[in-house]
């Protein structure tokens, strides 16, 4: 018997637990349906992690704002060449830059006032972290993608 996920199903127990894990992947995805996040030095090379993220954070119902100044579009999504283009409240930003790239953005963080900075591995910027944590917003060196696969995020 094959159930609707397109499994083979010989018993009760299979479809069950196909359907919890997708009723929890869709509370999930729906919950997160609010929670807006920036994508900072947004790539589209898939071996780049910062094109990793924004796929994952697709997969997790997030909508995402990839910003990159040279770049088009992002599997299927516009992207924003200037953080300061962004006009609606963000939850989060996850930057994907060098620590230089980082600290001219500060104005325009500051400005957007998100609720948390996540600094990807080799994006740290210690004078842009006393920005944002002065103007109240959380800055936060961690993995975007290991967030994402543990349940942190």
């Amino acid at each position: 018997m094959v159930n609707r996920f397109g499994q083979f199903a010989s018993s009760g127990l299979a479809v069950a637990l196909n359907f919890e894990t997708w009723v929890t992947m869709h509370i999930e995805n729906t919950a997160n349906e609010n929670r807006r996040v920036v994508i900072v030095g947004a790539s589209d090379k898939p071996d780049r992690y910062a094109y990793k993220a924004l796929i994952m954070l697709k997969e997790h119902g997030f909508p995402v704002f990839p910003v990159h100044p040279r770049l088009v579009e992002i599997e299927s999504i516009a992207v924003i060449s200037d953080v300061s283009q962004i006009g609606c409240t963000i939850d989060t930003v996850t930057l994907y830059v060098n620590p230089s790239v980082g600290a001219t953005l500060a104005d325009a963080l500051v400005k957007l006032n998100p609720k948390r900075v996540i600094f990807n591995p080799g994006s740290e910027c210690p004078p842009l972290v006393a920005t944002l944590e002065s103007a109240g917003i959380a800055a936060i060196e961690a993995c975007t993608l290991v967030m994402l696969q543990t349940g942190q995020f």
